[in-house]
C-alpha cells in the first residue's frame, strides 16, 4: 500500500493508511451520492439507500442489527456519547467503575463526571498489563450505573475479558450499563455483544479514513438512552448532524475488504510478531512488555537505557516509524483523581497517581533496570543501568549521569553514577 518501499510504517495502532480501493469508493460516493440522505426527492432517497447499505455492512461485522448501529466521526466521539449518555440515562446511582488504562476519550468524560459528583472507581491493571476482572466486579454494587473497559489496550496490546466482565456485571446487578472501547479490537479479534450495552469503533484503524466511526447501542437501551447532543433527527435522533455518507460508504468498504481475509491476515501478523520477538532476543537490554496473549498487531518493548525520543529519532532517520505512546494522549492522560496518568509500567501501583515530578522508581520488584525512562517526568535519581551493571559508557543517556556526560560533554553532579 505504501508507494515508497524504503519507508517502514509500524504505527498502525495510531492510524492506518487508507486502502486505495476504499479511497476509490469514497471518491465515487462523493460524486454519485451528493444529495442529503434526509431529503425526500429521488437523489436524497438514493443517498439514504447507500447509507442504509453501508450501515448494514458495518452492523454485520459486529453481529448486531442495523438499527443498533449509529455512525459517528470517530471512536472518541463514540466513547463520549456512550459515557455521558449513560450518566443522563441512569439516574438511580452515581457509581462508575472503569479500568485504569483507558483511552483519553474515556478518561476525560469520566473526569468531568467525577467533578459533577459521580463516584468513579479506577481499577489498576495487573503487573503483566492485563485486567483483573474479579477486582472490577468487586466494586460493582447497587449504586453502580456504568462499567467501562477497553477490549484491547492500544499501547501494549493486552486483551481484556470484556465479554466475561459484561456477563458477570449483569448477573450481579442488571441495571448498570456496560461500555466497551473496541477501537483496537474491531476487525482483529472476535467481538460478542451479549450483555454489552454500548461499544465504540473507529474507521481509521482499519484502513478507512479519519473522521468516521460507529457506536453500537443495544435495542434494549435505545429508547431510554439520552444522548449528550441536541439537534436534528439524524441517526434516529441519537446523533444530530447531516451524515457523512461518503465516509460511511468508505467504512463499509474497509469492513468488507478485511472481512474476506481476517483469518489469513491474523496468521500472517502473528508470524511477523513472533519474528520480531525472536529478533529482539538478540539484544539483552531489550525488555518485551506485551504479554504473549496480546493481539499480534501490537508489540511494546523497552530498551532499558535509551530514552524513547532518542530511539524514535534514530529509527526515523532510517524511515522506520514507530511510537513511544498513544498518539491521542501522547502517553499522558488524566484520571478522575485529577493526577497525571501514563502507562509507564503496566500494573505499577503508582501508575495512576504520578505527578509531574515523581519521587519514586516504577517497575516490578523483579526488575532493577526497567524504570520510567520513557517520560520527561522521570525521577532524577541514580542511573537506571546501575553503577555496577557492566554496561558500556555509551549506553546510558540518563540526564545527569556520568555515562550520559560522556555523550553530551556535561559534567555529572557529585553522587550520581
Amino acid at each position: 500500500m505504501l508507494q515508497n518501499p524504503e519507508l517502514h510504517y509500524l504505527d498502525n495502532a495510531a492510524t492506518t493508511i487508507v486502502a486505495p480501493d476504499v479511497a476509490d469508493v469514497i471518491d465515487r460516493a462523493m460524486r454519485e451520492h451528493w444529495a442529503n440522505p434526509s431529503s425526500l426527492y429521488a437523489p436524497g432517497a438514493r443517498s439514504e439507500e447507500a447509507l442504509n447499505a453501508a450501515r448494514a455492512v458495518v452492523a454485520r461485522s459486529l453481529s448486531c442489527k442495523s438499527r443498533e448501529l449509529y455512525f459517528t466521526s470517530c471512536g472518541s466521539e463514540g466513547n463520549n456519547m456512550a459515557l455521558l449518555g449513560a450518566a443522563l440515562t441512569r439516574k438511580f446511582g452515581k457509581g462508575i467503575v472503569v479500568s485504569g488504562f483507558e483511552h483519553p476519550s474515556v478518561q476525560k468524560p469520566l473526569e468531568r463526571l467525577a467533578a459533577m459528583g459521580y463516584d468513579v472507581t479506577v481499577v489498576a491493571p495487573c503487573p503483566d498489563g492485563t485486567l483483573d476482572i474479579d477486582e472490577m466486579l468487586s466494586h460493582v454494587d447497587r449504586n453502580t450505573i456504568l462499567v467501562a473497559c477497553m477490549m484491547v489496550n492500544n499501547e501494549i496490546g493486552t486483551r481484556n475479558e470484556v465479554e466475561r466482565l459484561a456477563a458477570e456485571v449483569k448477573r450481579k446487578n442488571s441495571r448498570p450499563l456496560v461500555h466497551a472501547d473496541a477501537v483496537q479490537a474491531w476487525m482483529r479479534v472476535p467481538i460478542k455483544l451479549a450483555n454489552i450495552d454500548t461499544l465504540a469503533v473507529s474507521g481509521h484503524k482499519i484502513h478507512a479514513p479519519k473522521g468516521v466511526g460507529a457506536l453500537y447501542l443495544s435495542d434494549s437501551l435505545a429508547q431510554a438512552f439520552q444522548p449528550p447532543y441536541l439537534g436534528g433527527e439524524q441517526e434516529r435522533e441519537k446523533r444530530p448532524g447531516t451524515e457523512n455518507l461518503p465516509y460511511a460508504v468508505g467504512l463499509a468498504a474497509a469492513v468488507s475488504r478485511l472481512s474476506k481475509n481476517m483469518k489469513s491476515r491474523d496468521t500472517a501478523v502473528r508470524a511477523l510478531n513472533q519474528q520480531l520477538r525472536e529478533g529482539l532476543k538478540a539484544f539483552p537490554e531489550v525488555e518485551i512488555n506485551s504479554p504473549d496473549s496480546a493481539v499480534p498487531e501490537v508489540l511494546n518493548f523497552s530498551e532499558n537505557c535509551i530514552k524513547s525520543e532518542t530511539m524514535l529519532a534514530f529509527l526515523a532517520e532510517k524511515q522506520i516509524y514507530v511510537s513511544s505512546a498513544s498518539a491521542c494522549g501522547r502517553g499522558q492522560g488524566v484520571l478522575p483523581t485529577g493526577r497525571g496518568q501514563t502507562l509507564w509500567w503496566p500494573g505499577c501501583p503508582q501508575t495512576a497517581h504520578f505527578r509531574k515530578k515523581p519521587r519514586h522508581k516504577c517497575g516490578p520488584p523483579s526488575s532493577s533496570v526497567r524504570r520510567c525512562w520513557q517520560s520527561w517526568a522521570v525521577p532524577r535519581r541514580a542511573c537506571p543501568a546501575g553503577a555496577t551493571s557492566g554496561r558500556g559508557p555509551s549506553t546510558c543517556i540518563w540526564p545527569g549521569c556520568a555515562r550520559w556526560g560522556r555523550w553530551s560533554g556535561r559534567q555529572a553532579p557529585a553522587g550520581w553514577c
